[in-house]
């Protein structure tokens, strides 16, 4: 498709878009970008790069991967991404998360490394009250996370995603990714995906924490998106 008809189709589709949900095309830049919405949009988008991501890094021959738009029920796992070894036909269930908004840190005193904390908990919409929003180990195989939004102000006033406000913290991570600009370092992060099986990263009771942290370097329990092709037979091989 050429760059012509692609814009041609995507600006009918935004107006077929309105039209069908009442919305008023003049305002769809306001709307989107509204501090209640962006969140939602970002999240649902994620969901989406992940699954690219899974794609790229994953051989097709070898694995089905299947971006999964299913209709949130309360009290059930609302599933993500779909990722079947062809050759045994095993299926993993992968969640996919963004970084906790503004919680990226050099340390702390319960971790001293440079980390960032994972927003991994059910939305409590589609909970029922006997319930509570934490995710249980069965609940799914893989959880991958991106990044980058531990870089962004947690509460930014006006529009767009400025960086936190510590340029202490900013030159680190500048020094860590190889990167001298702000945009830099934003398009660095937005490639910068991270994995790990909910087993190790469960509590005693099989829950998983809400925020759980990731060290920017040497965390045994995550790792990195190129090793996923390895991680991922491993865990075939052991259910089998």
């Amino acid at each position: 498709m050429s760059g012509k008809k692609g814009a041609g189709r995507i600006a009918n589709g935004i107006r077929d878009y309105c039209k069908t949900y009442n919305i008023p095309i003049d305002d769809i830049l306001d709307i989107l970008e509204d501090q209640k919405v962006l969140p939602m949009i970002r999240g649902k988008a994620t969901e989406h790069l992940g699954a690219a991501v899974l794609r790229q890094v994953l051989d097709s021959r070898e694995w089905d991967v299947q971006k999964l738009n299913l209709n949130p029920q309360p009290g059930r796992y609302d599933e993500d991404v779909s990722v079947t070894f062809r050759r045994t036909g095993v299926r993993l269930k992968a969640e996919t998360k963004n970084a906790v908004r503004g919680k990226f840190s050099l340390g702390t005193r319960n971790t001293p490394e440079p980390h960032f904390a994972v927003k991994c908990h059910k939305s409590r919409s589609h909970l029922t009250r006997k319930r509570n929003d934490r995710y249980e180990v069965g609940d799914f195989d893989l959880l991958l996370c991106n990044v980058s939004n531990a870089i962004f102000r947690a509460k930014p006033m006006g529009r767009g995603l400025p960086l936190i406000a510590s340029e202490e913290a900013l030159s680190w991570l500048k020094d860590h990714y190889g990167e001298e600009t702000d945009d830099e370092l934003v398009q660095k992060t937005y490639s910068d995906w991270r994995a790990c099986f909910p087993m190790d990263i469960a509590a005693p009771d099989g829950t998983l924490p809400r925020t759980p942290r990731v060290l920017m370097s040497g965390d045994s329990h995550w790792f990195d998106a190129d090793q996923l092709p390895e991680r991922l037979l491993a865990l075939v091989d052991s259910s089998s």
